[in-house]
């Protein structure tokens, strides 16, 4: 088959830029796409547009080999790999514009021989039909699975199985889940995934791919909502939920996970609900579990209310914005709906948070009139309560001596001294 000389990734995000990167960095032609302009600017100039570790400089040296660009408008390539946002609606059900959206932009871009993969994650399905939008949109084009004899262009379904903070080391030694719409579709996903992943490649149908992404985060899902119930079991009894965990897991056979404030990020907050989606009657247990997540923060926030109830005028520092320690990921994140539900019952009240990896607050945060990002030491100093949302490394450092005589409400557990 022929070599693929230009791949299109669409969606410059948290998977699609390493994505671009780890493709460019072996000799490879990328062109990135994204409809976000600063982005695509960011990245022309070599720099990454968030943080995570050891990407800017791989962005800077890509783009300085001239082997990484980025672009508003879809090009002509030999492969596309998309990328993009696949987030839920208010009735969690499945909202996939962003990818028709691409595939759209995609169609005129085809003439034959071409690979269409998605990484985003997708409800079982997702594959299948971008591949019915491509015959839609090119209806002179054989699709696989849609017409008879050999398709003009392959389609195949890619997920991205990385974990924030790592995603440069593991794009590259994680095993990867093909899943083409047929067997030819997916030793062509193989060799493109092959040039750069180091890990096995393994190969199944495309909706099997889907559901193997969606179990993983459902997995780590209900093990968490274990970990967050037992905390409110402990809270009941009066029992230091740490120390519980602590002893049980002292067990060979067991391995209870940190609770926490709930449940953040593009993944485990999100795709559960793709599987509940798809087999509402089926997936009761998966439904509970996020249910039991997406609840955390209302009590934490409420927990942090009735303590500072025994103030007259409290100041309280929130420390940590982002949905997991040491990036500025900052989607579905725990962090800002407690620092919400803070800040509209508790009017009045100064709210500071300090979260060292972004410069703003974000937009749910930014018309609270209430709420101010502060820097770490500022904040410490002018709190009554202090409340520590995410495990920063930042925050490991904080001296007791700037906690005494402070309300300190710890979720993530950092600073048992």
């Amino acid at each position: 088959m022929a070599p693929f000389e230009r791949i299109a990734v669409v969606g410059l995000g948290y998977i699609g830029l390493p994505t671009a990167v780890a493709l460019a960095t072996r000799g490879i032609d990328v062109v990135g796409v994204d409809v976000n302009e600063s982005t695509v600017a960011a990245v022309k100039r070599g720099e990454a547009p968030f943080v995570e570790p050891d990407l800017e400089v791989a962005v800077t040296g890509a783009v300085a080999m001239e082997r990484l660009t980025a672009t508003v408008e879809m090009p002509p390539a030999d492969a596309f790999i998309v990328a993009v946002p696949t987030p839920f609606t208010d009735g969690h059900q499945p909202d996939l514009s962003c990818v028709r959206a691409a595939t759209e932009a995609i169609a005129p871009k085809l003439r034959g021989g071409e690979l269409v993969i998605l990484e985003s994650t997708s409800p079982p399905g997702t594959t299948a039909l971008m591949a019915d939008w491509l015959a839609e949109f090119r209806p002179d084009l054989r699709l696989p699975g849609r017409s008879g004899g050999t398709p003009d262009v392959n389609v195949a379904h890619c997920p991205e199985r990385v974990l924030p903070g790592r995603v440069m080391i593991e794009i590259v030694t994680n095993d990867r889940i093909v899943g083409g719409l047929t067997r030819r579709c997916a030793e062509r996903a193989v060799e493109l995934y092959s040039t750069f992943c180091q890990g096995e490649m393994l190969i199944t149908d495309a909706a099997t791919a889907e559901l193997s992404k969606l179990a993983e985060n459902s997995f780590r899902d209900v093990n968490i909502a274990y970990a967050n119930e037992l905390s409110l079991i402990c809270e009941r009894l009066g029992i230091d939920v740490r120390d519980v965990i602590e002893l049980a897991n002292h067990h060979p056979r067991v391995d209870i996970l940190a609770p926490g404030p709930g449940v953040g990020g593009h993944c485990i907050a999100v795709d559960p609900w793709f599987i509940v989606a798809c087999a509402p009657e089926e997936s009761r247990l998966i439904r509970t579990a996020r249910e039991v997540n997406d609840a955390k923060p209302v009590r934490v926030a409420a927990q942090i209310v009735d303590r500072a109830r025994a103030f007259v005028a409290p100041r309280i520092a929130c420390l940590g914005l982002a949905f997991k320690p040491n990036i500025d990921d900052l989607r579905e994140s725990p962090a800002i709906e407690v620092v919400e539900h803070l800040a509209r019952d508790l009017d009045g009240v100064d709210i500071d948070c300090v979260e060292p990896h972004v410069g703003e607050l974000p937009w749910r945060l930014a018309n609270l009139p209430n709420v101010t990002l502060r820097p770490l030491t500022e904040a410490l100093r002018d709190a009554d309560i202090v409340v520590l949302l995410v495990g920063h490394e930042q925050f490991a450092s904080v001296k007791g001596s700037a906690l005494a005589g402070k309300v300190v409400y710890d979720t993530c557990g950092l600073w048992r001294r």
